[in-house]
């Protein structure tokens, strides 16, 4: 069930600027680097005249493709897969608008950007295949990635003569829905500080997953893993952008190692957008058949994507809607000339959930049925595929719940039916489905003598609240108060099982991930307290046969001793012990739900959308702590919102360059574009999926965020976009 709410504990850093992100550290002797990117999309280096930026103040050295620090290894999967391949400067030649081509490092990071302005560079440039528009009509199949879960599903992909089953329906809906670029723009941009000392290298880098962050530098860099020291205990905002290790990072390492001296990187705003990855474009073809009343005959969902990173198919309809026939495909657009895609929050599902839930509205409408109504019809009690059944499932009690708190039953079918002045006032929903899983992973749990116990992990809490969730979830085992516990993560030479688990705070895993581990942990640090107590020379209970644990206390024979009294008593440093899970039992299928509800209201004269009331119910399992959880929900439907609001990356055909990387001009919502989130959980524990009951929820109100918004708009004005944002210019058209 739930545990009391508890503030974060990192809040009081983080607020008064203790907190140290990557690059808050400065380390003596330390040089800066700054990045010079391409101005051509396509083409070769034909030469660079590096003599004024030589000649400039504090200038130390310029690393081009022709005099480029050491790398080694090719980078490990999924790295290989979900970030850039290519080594940093690797040749001259040039593969999109905004790769790295040069580093400049100088003595201050003022000196190092001027410098980087006086690097002259001369293309032998090509028309660039950047315009995913033209390149979508010659899409290709995607390549099997054995070993991976996105080349299983390429692999076996669930096809009917679709077209048939459509054509046996008695009403159908067949649209294309697009979905534009979009960048992960967290506060914290990608930096690095690098040092080495004795062939070893300490790096802070903001990562999701430090861990996997020291193998895939150690690989790159060709060093032992165990020669790689990541720390990054605070990260400013990942959403999938920090999971992989990237350019700057790399740079950093590398030239810090070839000058012998601390180097720091730190990414400007506009290379974001470029050479740290971003969701791909997708354009999604759904058609739905269903009976007069109500039940599905058949489901076509056709994608084409610039990458496999984006599958928005099999992440969507296997799992939301029951049918007898159901065609899944993915195809991409290969060899285009645009930064490297990668994962972001809630990849496949968001673009997935738009396209499938705004399409079921199309549907409903069409059958002049309830929106609510029309998914109960086709509620899905397992997986739509390999129909393996969900282990814990209350969707239909998020709809009723939902539909109570935010007056659904005032809502208008009709569309434009309700006005308020100038303003026309809709009501939309949606479903957000989100598979949960969790890793084997390990965590060690150690008594103090000064009364408090640690709890350590290799994991990262990139603003999602695992700093909070590790020490109520310890304080809880070892019967403490959780201001005893002190937790320790973001570091990567703390413990970690090395699978999945090593890549941290990603795919809504963390919570279920970690918090298994630190019971197995607590216990065990328990039993090896209890024989400390009984053989350790100076206890007051050395020798007792029956020694009992009880809210920080030995109890045995009528003495006891506090832990921390025990360990000073016995000069003892530390107890402790690690614990190691397993993973979940395999004959279920485990996710998250929730159902959203969206009123905005447009005026009828400019256009302009606006949010005015967002309900989300959720059902994630236990919810261990309601004030970070619904943080994470709130952040998530926001983050969903955006995408329907405003973000757009906006890529120059001809060039390849994104126009719009900056700030000003790649939008994101404001106080004054949102209003008060209700969030509402059901709290049902989910013990197949873990110990403690609790499911992933960062990137679930992400999913069908959008599509509510989009069903709202609609109802409120009876005009239906497809593509992505949802701006006055559309509905004035």
């Amino acid at each position: 069930m739930a545990q009391p709410a508890m503030n974060r504990i990192d809040a009081r850093a983080k607020v008064t600027g203790a907190a140290k992100y990557a690059a808050d550290h400065s380390l003596p002797g330390m040089a800066y680097g700054h990045m010079v990117t391409s101005t051509v999309g396509k083409g070769r280096v034909s030469s660079m005249n590096l003599g004024a930026a030589r000649a400039a103040g504090g200038v130390i050295e310029i690393y081009t493709p022709d005099n480029r620090p050491a790398f080694h290894g090719t980078l490990p999967p999924p790295m290989n897969v979900f970030a850039e391949t290519r080594h940093p400067l690797a040749d001259r030649e040039i593969h999109y608008y905004g790769q790295v081509v040069a580093l400049v490092v100088a003595e201050s990071i003022e000196q190092a950007r001027d410098a980087a302005e006086l690097v002259k560079v001369t293309y032998e440039a090509q028309a660039p295949n950047s315009d995913f528009g033209q390149a979508k009509q010659h899409p290709a199949e995607p390549p099997v990635l054995p070993g991976l879960p996105l080349g299983k599903l390429i692999e076996k992909p669930h096809r009917v003569d679709i077209q048939a089953a459509l054509a046996a329906s008695e009403v159908r809906v067949e649209e294309t829905y697009d979905v534009p670029p979009r960048h992960h723009m967290m506060m914290e941009p990608h930096a690095a500080v690098a040092a080495w000392q004795d062939g070893k290298l300490t790096i802070f880098s903001g990562t999701q997953g430090p861990a996997a962050h020291a193998l895939e530098l150690a690989t790159v860099l060709g060093v032992q893993p165990t020669d790689v020291h990541v720390v990054s205990p605070y990260v400013g905002g990942g959403f999938g952008g920090k999971a992989f290790t990237w350019a700057p990072t790399l740079l950093a390492a590398a030239s810090a190692r070839a000058l012998g001296r601390p180097i720091k990187i730190v990414t400007s705003r506009e290379q974001l957008f470029t050479v740290t990855g971003h969701r791909p474009a997708s354009s999604q073809t759904f058609g739905l058949g269903a009976h007069r009343d109500g039940r599905l005959n058949a489901i076509k969902h056709h994608t084409i994507s610039q990458s496999i990173v984006e599958d928005p198919g099999y992440r969507t309809t296997q799992k939301y809607y029951a049918t007898p026939n159901a065609y899944i495909k993915l195809e991409i657009t290969p060899g285009m000339n645009l930064p490297t895609a990668t994962i972001m929050r809630a990849p496949g599902d968001e673009a997935g959930s738009f396209a499938l839930e705004s399409a079921m509205d199309e549907l409903a409408m069409r059958l002049g049925m309830d929106p609510i109504e029309l998914r109960m019809k086709n509620y899905l009690e397992g997986t739509l595929i390999e129909g393996t059944p969900f282990s814990s499932k209350h969707l239909e009690e998020c709809y009723r719940v939902g539909a109570e708190r935010f007056g659904w039953s005032r809502r208008r079918a009709r569309p434009g039916a309700v006005t308020d002045g100038d303003w026309l006032i809709g009501m939309g929903m949606s479903t957000a489905i989100l598979d949960s899983g969790r890793a084997p992973t390990t965590v060690r749990v150690t008594f103090r003598p000064n009364g408090t116990a640690t709890v350590a992990c290799a994991t990262s809490d990139a603003g999602t609240g695992m700093w909070t969730i590790m020490a109520m979830v310890a304080a809880r085992a070892l019967e403490v108060p959780a201001d005893r516990i002190k937790p320790a993560l973001g570091d990567s030479q703390l413990p970690v099982a090395g699978g999945s688990d090593m890549y941290g705070a990603v795919g809504s895993a963390a919570t279920a991930t970690v918090t298994p581990a630190i019971l197995v942990a607590a216990q065990e640090a328990i039993d090896a307290l209890v024989e400390h107590a009984r053989t350790a020379g100076g206890s007051p209970l050395r020798g007792m046969g029956d020694i009992r644990y009880d809210k920080g206390r030995l109890l045995g024979e009528g003495t006891s001793a506090e832990f921390g009294e025990l360990l000073t008593l016995t000069r003892t440093a530390e107890v402790g012990a690690q614990g190691t899970t397993s993973e979940p039992d395999r004959s279920h299928a485990y996710a998250s739900y929730a159902a959203h509800f969206c009123e905005v209201k447009v005026n009828r004269w400019t256009g302009e959308p606006r949010l005015s009331r967002f309900t989300t119910v959720v059902d994630a399992g236990t919810i261990l702590n309601a004030t970070t959880a619904r943080n994470q929900i709130t952040g998530g439907v926001l983050f969903g919102l955006a995408a329907a609001m405003f973000e757009e990356g906006k890529v120059e055909g001809a060039t390849g360059r994104i126009s719009n990387a900056n700030l000003a001009d790649y939008l994101l919502p404001v106080n004054a574009d949102t209003a008060e989130i209700d969030v509402h959980f059901l709290d049902y524990p989910d013990t197949g999926l873990s110990p403690t009951g609790a499911r992933g929820i960062g990137e679930l109100g992400t999913v069908g965020a959008a599509a509510a918004f989009a069903n709202a708009v609609y109802n409120a004005t009876g005009k239906r976009v497809r593509s992505l944002p949802i701006t006055a210019d559309k509905l004035l058209t």
